[in-house]
């Protein structure tokens, strides 16, 4: 099943999405909903962010290769994490499949993408086993944790690196049914793939990761994990069009613009 946030005909609703045609629905998906007879045709609606989350969790450096070319890129040795570390990102980041993200006039040139696959929370949680983690995961998006990298290295922590106006694409929808491990993701700067690896090829688990946070955390219903990327990216540029692609999952795709252009 796959739940989409829409806006058509003035109203903002939840809707299932069948193929090219929306089923919408009174209620949400977290708090219960009804079908109605209602229908969309998803090329005539606008797609919104599919929730906002009560937490934003990211994981750090969790894929080999982007913590290796990461390192060359610095001159420095790589230096694989041996634990799951977490951390946390600001809502105010977020916008849907289709929007901009709009670079600061004042923000340097290293401005890069990250394409994440996103665990999204269905139900409390709370000192879940690795085994059982999974079992509070309603489905599945994706994510652009979009960086400018001059902001994250000066700045004592991540306030405008990570978390500016716009940094924080994610969509188009949630899949309650999504197989990661079959998945890949395929990063498209303008057309042509830059970043292609394995989705579930991970140093830490999803499952990993929720078991670590719940032994510490209650996760919350319509929480969600951004659990990191692969590869690098190249410097982005007004204009760009970045096209993230989790194969079995959907498309989240966002043109990249500077303010004054």
């Amino acid at each position: 099943m796959r739940w989409i946030k829409f806006t058509a005909e003035g109203r903002t609703a939840y809707g299932i999405l069948e193929g090219d045609r929306i089923a919408e629905v009174a209620g949400d998906p977290f708090a219960g909903y009804e079908t109605t007879s209602r229908r969309h045709d998803l090329a005539a609606v606008k797609i919104e962010v599919p929730l906002i989350p009560r937490t934003f969790y990211a994981a750090g450096l969790n894929y080999v290769e982007h913590v290796i070319e990461g390192a060359k890129k610095r001159g420095e040795t790589p230096n694989i994490p041996t634990k799951a570390d977490i951390g946390y990102r600001a809502v105010n980041a977020l916008i849907a499949h289709g929007e901009n993200v709009v670079i600061p006039a004042d923000a340097g040139e290293k401005i890069h993408y990250e394409g994440e696959i996103v665990a999204v929370i269905g139900k409390k949680a709370k000192n879940l086993s690795e085994a059982e983690a999974l079992s509070c995961v309603m489905g599945w998006t994706i994510g652009n944790d979009v960086s400018e990298r001059t902001w994250q290295k000066n700045d004592r922590t991540f306030w405008r690196g990570k978390n500016t106006d716009t940094f924080k694409p994610m969509g188009p929808w949630i899949d309650t049914d999504f197989d990661m491990e079959s998945a890949t993701t395929n990063v498209r700067l303008n057309g042509e793939i830059r970043t292609s690896f394995a989705t579930g090829h991970m140093l830490f688990s999803a499952a990993h990761f929720i078991s670590v946070m719940t032994k510490y955390l209650t996760l919350w219903p319509g929480d969600v994990i951004w659990l990191g990327t692969d590869g690098v990216s190249p410097d982005l540029k007004h204009g760009d069009v970045v096209d993230i692609e989790i194969t079995g999952l959907g498309n989240l795709r966002n043109t990249f613009v500077r303010e004054g252009m």
